[in-house]
């Protein structure tokens, strides 16, 4: 089992080259479509997920996701030479890809948001012309109201 920091390294490494790699030398044009965000690899240092985002899709296009992914896995034979020639390592991690939804989840988490802000605006318009019930100072002694 390696200490965490290794895992951690070997990661960042391992991102770096395969968004090298899909930026430099493979020449397929979904490419440019690609963007490899993260990286993780097991204790054991045999397994590694590349997480990925896909540009220019919305929510309702899979056509462009259906198709990165498929390349990914095509070409992931030739991905995994490629980080184990630049690891040098004894074992060469298996590749994995999965589609990142962080993009997705940030975009709701601002809709979200922006509802908040409305409501907010709307209450503080509605506040504007209000006042408060009763006298401006409620706690009077009898001192002060001659």
């Amino acid at each position: 089992m390696a200490d965490k920091a290794r895992a951690g390294r070997m990661a960042k490494r391992i991102q770096a080259i395969v968004a090298t790699a899909l930026e430099r030398r493979l020449g397929d044009p979904i490419t440019e479509l690609i963007t490899v965000t993260d990286c993780r690899v097991t204790g054991d240092l045999h397994d590694a997920t590349v997480f990925y985002t896909v540009r220019g899709r919305t929510l309702g296009a899979k056509p462009s996701e259906e198709a990165a992914a498929e390349f990914l896995e095509k070409k992931r034979g030739m991905l995994r030479k490629l980080v184990g020639e630049d690891l040098s390592v004894r074992f060469t991690p298996t590749l994995a890809f999965e589609l990142d939804h962080v993009p997705e989840a940030s975009a709701r988490m601002e809709e979200v948001l922006a509802r908040a802000r409305a409501r907010d605006e709307e209450l503080e318009r509605s506040r504007s012309g209000a006042r408060h019930a009763g006298d401006a100072n409620p706690y009077k002694t009898e001192d002060e109201e001659s």
